[in-house]
């Protein structure tokens, strides 16, 4: 019996902890355990409602700590093989790290247990894993822009190191300015500087921004778009699959009370059969 009892009561807490009232309880728990983080900022604040806000952090995280323990509870070893638990886990376990000494840095990322919005927010989880999905093809993005960025910095430093020393004087500025100019900051003005003693070098820059921001910075967002839309396309598989199997059980379930009917018939056909003898 008391067997029976635990299993009765990790299956309560399984379906408390799955219940999506619960999930919408965290979730506001952690918007407001944001809110008293983000007043905790600010020097007047904290002077006049110190204690109240560090009492409510204390509070956040104890209701952290709880659910954590109940799903632990009630999923036992499979609490684990979720990565997302894991990442709540360790958001968490930052928070219980006393904050002193060389820990003390530790009290700014408290933050970061706003994160958990996104381990429980479906929408947020489905973009997050897009995002990681697509990390492969990013990498060979990223090592080929580092490469036009690379060929193009030591052009630079060769071309305008004399006239522009401070943005062009060494490889590492270069790497910097074009980086600068990559993200479209201020490189009109870096450009008209140049241009004052080479008119021709407009072409560098404008070939430079096509290359580097129009074309191979776009495709980091095709990645991306291929990689969520291969995603929604497997979810929406797994879906169907679900359901063709949901309906699959049921017709097995149709078939057998109609063998069992007919078995029921048949018997009843016999016992109304007179005895031939």
């Amino acid at each position: 019996m008391a067997y029976h009892r635990g299993v009765t009561t990790r299956e309560r807490v399984r379906r408390l902890v799955d219940d999506r009232r619960f999930q919408n309880f965290i979730i506001a728990v952690i918007v407001f355990n944001a809110i008293t983080l983000a007043l905790e900022t600010s020097q007047s604040m904290l002077a006049a409602f110190g204690g109240v806000l560090h009492t409510l952090d204390y509070l956040a995280l104890t209701i952290f700590v709880v659910e954590l323990l109940a799903k632990l509870y009630a999923y036992r070893g499979d609490f684990l093989r979720d990565s997302w638990n894991i990442f709540d886990v360790v958001v968490v376990g930052i928070a219980l790290v006393p904050a002193t000494g060389p820990f003390a840095v530790l009290r700014a990322l408290r933050i970061l247990r706003v994160l958990r919005l996104v381990s429980l927010v479906p929408s947020m989880r489905k973009v997050v894993a897009g995002l990681l999905a697509a990390v492969p093809g990013m990498a060979s993005i990223a090592a080929l822009l580092g490469l036009v960025v690379f060929v193009a910095a030591v052009m630079a430093t060769k071309l305008f190191g004399a006239i522009a020393p401070d943005d062009f004087g060494s490889l590492g500025a270069s790497l910097f300015t074009l980086f600068q100019v990559m993200t479209g900051e201020a490189w009109p003005d870096i450009a008209k500087a140049i241009m004052e003693q080479q008119p021709l070098a407009w072409i560098f820059f404008v070939i430079y921004i096509l290359v580097s921001s129009f074309a191979v910075l776009n495709l980091f967002i095709a990645v991306i778009v291929s990689a969520m839309e291969d995603q929604l396309r497997d979810e929406i598989r797994e879906e169907e699959d679900k359901q063709a199997a949901a309906q699959d059980a049921a017709n097995q379930a149709i078939l057998a009370e109609l063998r069992a009917l007919r078995t029921e018939i048949a018997q009843l056909r016999q016992q109304r059969e007179p005895d031939p003898r």
